[in-house]
Protein backbone atom coordinates (compact mmCIF):
# COMPACT_ATOMS: atom_id res chain seq x y z
CA UNK A 1 0.00 0.00 0.00
CA UNK A 2 1.24 3.46 -0.88
CA UNK A 3 -0.14 6.78 0.27
CA UNK A 4 0.82 10.33 1.17
CA UNK A 5 0.20 12.06 4.48
CA UNK A 6 0.57 15.78 5.03
CA UNK A 7 0.74 18.56 7.59
CA UNK A 8 -1.23 21.12 5.59
CA UNK A 9 -4.00 21.44 8.19
CA UNK A 10 -1.57 21.95 11.09
CA UNK A 11 0.55 24.44 9.15
CA UNK A 12 -2.50 26.38 8.02
CA UNK A 13 -3.86 26.67 11.56
CA UNK A 14 -0.43 27.68 12.88
CA UNK A 15 -0.30 30.45 10.26
CA UNK A 16 -3.85 31.53 11.17
CA UNK A 17 -5.34 31.44 7.68
CA UNK A 18 -8.54 29.93 6.30
CA UNK A 19 -8.82 27.18 3.72
CA UNK A 20 -10.11 29.79 1.30
CA UNK A 21 -7.04 32.02 1.83
CA UNK A 22 -4.65 29.11 1.27
CA UNK A 23 -6.58 28.07 -1.83
CA UNK A 24 -6.31 31.57 -3.29
CA UNK A 25 -2.58 31.76 -2.58
CA UNK A 26 -1.80 28.48 -4.34
CA UNK A 27 -4.39 28.74 -7.12
CA UNK A 28 -6.89 26.01 -6.27
CA UNK A 29 -10.40 25.80 -4.88
CA UNK A 30 -11.27 25.56 -1.19
CA UNK A 31 -12.62 22.08 -1.91
CA UNK A 32 -9.16 21.00 -3.10
CA UNK A 33 -7.58 22.26 0.13
CA UNK A 34 -10.24 20.38 2.13
CA UNK A 35 -9.53 17.17 0.20
CA UNK A 36 -5.77 17.52 0.71
CA UNK A 37 -6.16 18.18 4.44
CA UNK A 38 -8.45 15.15 4.83
CA UNK A 39 -6.02 12.95 2.90
CA UNK A 40 -8.58 12.27 0.17
CA UNK A 41 -6.47 13.89 -2.55
CA UNK A 42 -2.75 13.75 -3.26
CA UNK A 43 -1.69 16.97 -4.98
CA UNK A 44 0.42 17.13 -8.11
CA UNK A 45 4.11 17.79 -7.68
CA UNK A 46 3.58 21.38 -8.81
CA UNK A 47 0.82 21.98 -6.28
CA UNK A 48 2.81 20.30 -3.50
CA UNK A 49 5.74 22.63 -4.27
CA UNK A 50 3.44 25.67 -4.24
CA UNK A 51 1.94 24.67 -0.89
CA UNK A 52 5.32 23.94 0.67
CA UNK A 53 6.68 27.21 -0.69
CA UNK A 54 3.76 29.15 0.75
CA UNK A 55 4.61 27.79 4.20
CA UNK A 56 8.35 28.28 3.56
CA UNK A 57 8.98 24.57 4.06
CA UNK A 58 10.59 21.83 2.02
CA UNK A 59 8.09 19.55 0.28
CA UNK A 60 9.31 16.68 2.48
CA UNK A 61 8.43 18.70 5.59
CA UNK A 62 4.82 19.05 4.45
CA UNK A 63 4.14 15.80 2.56
CA UNK A 64 5.24 12.30 3.56
CA UNK A 65 5.25 9.28 1.26
CA UNK A 66 4.33 6.04 3.01
CA UNK A 67 5.00 2.63 1.49
CA UNK A 68 3.79 -0.40 3.41
CA UNK A 69 4.25 -3.95 2.18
Amino acid sequence: MEYVTNKVHQLRLKKGITQEELAEKVGVTRQTVIAIEKGNYTPSVILAIKIAGFFRKKVEEVFHYIHEK
